[in-house]
């Protein structure tokens, strides 16, 4: 119970703050274009920030180490795999706009804003949580991307090898493996701003989720949705790990990774590409509102 504690106790502390960017939202304390310019921020710069401080300090590495890092890129990849397949398959009845919505949503979970603070938190790092995101990137840019628009497989792949937060996760491998260590001032400066992704990050979360219409939050699609990202897909994946008897906090990270809401960029892309924008704040909303309640609840039970 005391873990649930800690647990519920951290989402409380997130709900919060995402409801300080609901209110900075409505008392118009951030509009349309700060909120563009926070989220670039996030991306840009206090995420690649906490990446790299994820690979700084006391690591031992030996074989085991290695094996392991290499495992969690492989489990991701499998799980990306996994949820463009099963994507086709489960949400194949609805009408086409809403499918590339829906689809989506299960490609691209919110393992950035929300996934890499709650590991932080509960697991007190995010070293395999950035090797995560690997994977999860290259499916955003490639199968992701292809519901909305045509993608140039040339562009897909540039887009993946500079975005910042695989370039840090780089940056961070070749200092862990070097035992390079910044400069003083550097490197405190790095801690400093990795401090402030989760409160940002959620803020912005909050922001965002402002422009969902409450009234049709829970439409019969969204919530078909929300069960199979929020509950189902964890399941499956722990079950999955658990058979093929995976180290423990592989399995932890995998679970909390795959129980994650609907990715912001949902909605951003769907309105960049003319894409039911609604909808997909609609479902942003929703399942990180019921992710509230589904993390702790799968905390407990399953890591």
């Amino acid at each position: 119970m005391a873990f649930f504690g800690k647990v519920l106790n951290q989402q409380l502390v997130l709900l919060l703050l995402v409801l300080v960017g609901l209110i900075v939202k409505k008392l118009r304390i951030l509009n349309r274009e700060s909120e563009k310019a926070v989220s670039s921020l996030l991306v840009n710069v206090l995420l690649p920030c906490n990446i790299i401080q994820s690979f700084l300090g006391e690591i031992t590495i030996s074989a085991e180490f290695v094996k392991s890092c290499i495992l969690a890129i492989l489990i991701a990849a499998c799980i990306q795999i996994v949820s463009v397949f099963a994507g086709k398959l489960l949400f194949h009845r609805f009408p086409q706009e809403k499918q590339a919505i829906l689809r989506y949503g299960l490609i691209c979970s919110n393992s950035s804003f929300v996934g890499m603070p709650i590991a932080e938190t509960l697991y007190g790092g995010v070293l395999y949580t950035s090797l995560f995101q690997i994977p999860i990137r290259f499916t955003m840019w490639t199968a992701g991307l292809s519901l909305f628009t045509n993608v140039n497989k040339k562009d897909a792949f540039k887009k993946l090898a500079t975005h910042p937060c695989i370039v840090s996760i780089f940056i961070g491998i070749v200092l862990m493996l070097t035992r390079a260590e910044l400069p003083k001032f550097l490197g405190d400066t790095v801690y400093s701003i990795s401090k402030t992704t989760v409160p940002i990050s959620m803020i912005t979360v909050g922001s965002i989720m402002a422009d969902a219409d409450v009234k049709s939050l829970f439409s019969k699609s969204i919530l078909y949705y929300t069960a199979v990202r929020l509950i189902a897909f964890p399941l499956l994946v722990y079950g999955a790990l658990k058979l093929l008897h995976t180290e423990a906090l592989l399995v932890n990270i995998a679970v909390i990774m795959t129980a994650m809401p609907a990715g912001a960029s949902t909605s951003i892309l769907a309105e960049k590409y003319d894409g039911d924008a609604q909808y997909a704040a609609q479902l942003t909303f929703a399942s990180t509102l019921c992710s509230i309640v589904t993390i702790p609840v799968i905390s407990l039970l399953f890591t």
